[in-house]
């Protein structure tokens, strides 16, 4: 009997029993599926199930926690401007060596994650029309299943499909499974899939605007439903899209349409943590304190006060070059332990301090620090748990980014003066001193890129962002001008590790007769 990594039934994740949780779902031990998918209101549930699965640890495995071990540990450190500071041991993940290991758990992870998703979502696209409520619920659930879906096989396909200007889509990528079969399954082209991931964002946006529906507030949690997808978050996800695919004009147009209402964020805002929610999110993952991972969350990887031992003893850092390109006056620089260049001195051949820095750290950033938590030149204070050891909420999307998306655009479509605005819109928010770029082409390409970089940092971008550029990462130890170990100081041109595309996961190929 074959089975393959999407036979993953929707009552098995989705709709499983979580007691007082914020996100209510359906037992299902006391349901069987056509009970669960017989009601909107069960299919709501199913929708919160989702949710969920986005903040859940995975294969018995530290680290492996939903969407947040993808933006750590695919995006972030796996990228040019952070280091997880003398964590040497994982310095072969961190080096992006594991593409071709097929049968690694990391490799096989985001397959395996992301399809779990995948399966859900067409649980509820196939059976939703045939479900008892309103044709207004009918539509805003099924609107929601496929942006989950869309944006399960963009992830998939930023992983696992070689970049667009490599091939212009024209080589094979991922599975498109669009219903419930579980059968052998040919790999798709790139632009098939970009094709299949408009098609069901064109599908949702024209079913989010006819429900008039939208998110609520739910009282258990104090916020808006920021984790549920919606009409702002089904536009952001094109944007994403459209830009990865480099299709500029589309990628500009929906980036200004996502950003709608979500108004940036104050200064106060940007140095609280980046734990909980506020309006410039579009999109995030809520975790309270009630449904803790513990050991295994986001932010017991990332967060400057986490009591976690990975955080504790591994702080991350940002890059020394990245940040020495950003004029002191832009207050986000605060957030990062710039040392003098009496106190980098001082350092020893990995950046730590035991002396002025480290003294320093404690007096300016002592309630962004564990009490025995290890300092590091360039150490981040961005990102800081909510809830120890490693608890809180994070963006996936904030507005942010699609001032950036539309900026970048704008500069290939040859739109300089308004890419100029955007960039000055953001930038100016947090440097009064800034003044609105001059420069045109390339030049001003560089620098929009630059303050992506720097803004979205530790969001989980950085690797993403670089393999669609076809940009080289170039990680410069601290006797080269940098600040990386030793161990993670390395290159890795555009064409290595076959062009940054991961290979499909033996767990599939194996039991998938038309995958090699």
């Amino acid at each position: 009997m074959k089975k393959y990594i999407y036979l993953i039934s929707f009552a098995l994740l989705g709709l499983t029993s979580c007691g007082s949780d914020y996100l209510e779902t359906a037992p299902e031990d006391k349901m069987g599926t056509s009970t669960v998918l017989g009601t909107t209101g069960n299919a709501a549930l199913s929708i919160n199930g989702i949710c969920k699965a986005m903040t859940n640890q995975y294969l018995s495995t530290q680290g492996l926690n939903g969407e947040g071990s993808i933006l750590n540990w695919y995006g972030t450190f796996t990228g040019n401007d952070g280091q997880k500071c003398n964590q040497t041991g994982w310095a072969a993940l961190w080096n992006s060596t594991y593409h071709l290991r097929k049968s690694s758990i990391y490799l096989y992870y985001p397959w395996f994650y992301y399809y779990k998703l995948v399966g859900n979502a067409n649980g509820i696209i196939c059976n939703i029309d045939n479900a008892e409520g309103t044709d207004a619920e009918k539509a805003f659930l099924k609107a929601q299943a496929l942006t989950f879906r869309a944006y399960s096989f963009f992830r998939l396909s930023q992983l696992y499909s070689f970049r667009w200007k490599d091939t212009q889509g024209n080589t094979p990528g991922i599975a498109l499974r669009l219903d419930q079969s579980t059968g052998d399954l040919a790999l798709s082209t790139l632009a098939e899939t970009y094709a299949q991931i408009y098609k069901d964002l064109d599908e949702a946006i024209s079913l989010f605007k006819q429900s008039g529906m939208k998110r609520g507030n739910n009282s258990k949690i104090g916020a808006p439903e920021f984790y549920l997808p919606a009409l702002d978050v089904a536009y952001a996800i094109y944007a994403k899209a459209a830009l990865t695919r480099e299709d500029w004009q589309t990628a500009a147009n929906y980036a200004a349409l996502a950003r709608e209402g979500h108004p940036l964020m104050s200064e106060s805002q940007y140095k609280s943590g980046f734990n909980k929610y506020n309006d410039e999110w579009i999109w995030g993952v809520y975790e309270g304190s009630e449904q803790t991972l513990y050991y295994y969350g986001f932010f017991a990887y990332i967060g400057s006060n986490s009591s976690a031992s990975a955080c504790r003893t591994y702080p991350v850092a940002i890059s020394k070059e990245l940040i020495d390109q950003i004029p002191e006056t832009d207050t986000r620089r605060w957030l990062y332990l710039v040392p003098t260049d009496e106190e980098w001195a001082e350092c020893n051949s990995a950046g730590r301090s035991t002396g002025k820095l480290y003294k320093r750290a404690f007096q300016e950033y002592g309630d962004r620090l564990y009490s025995t938590s290890l300092v590091y030149a360039y150490q981040q204070y961005k990102l800081m748990a909510e809830f120890m050891p490693g608890g809180g909420s994070f963006p996936i999307i904030r507005a942010a980014e699609m001032y950036y998306t539309e900026a970048e655009a704008d500069c290939h479509l040859g739109k300089d003066a308004e890419a100029q605005q955007l960039l000055y819109d953001v930038t100016s928010k947090f440097d009064a001193a800034y003044e609105k770029s001059t420069k045109t082409g390339d030049a001003l390409l560089t620098e929009v890129k630059l303050y992506r970089r720097f803004d979205l940092w530790g969001e989980g971008n950085d690797w993403f962002d670089y393999k669609r550029w076809g940009d080289t990462i170039v990680r410069k130890s601290i006797k080269d001008g940098g600040n990386f170990h030793t161990s993670f100081a390395v290159t890795i041109k555009p064409e290595d590790g076959n062009n940054w595309t991961w290979a499909i996961p033996e767990k599939e190929s194996d039991y998938n007769d038309l995958i090699n």
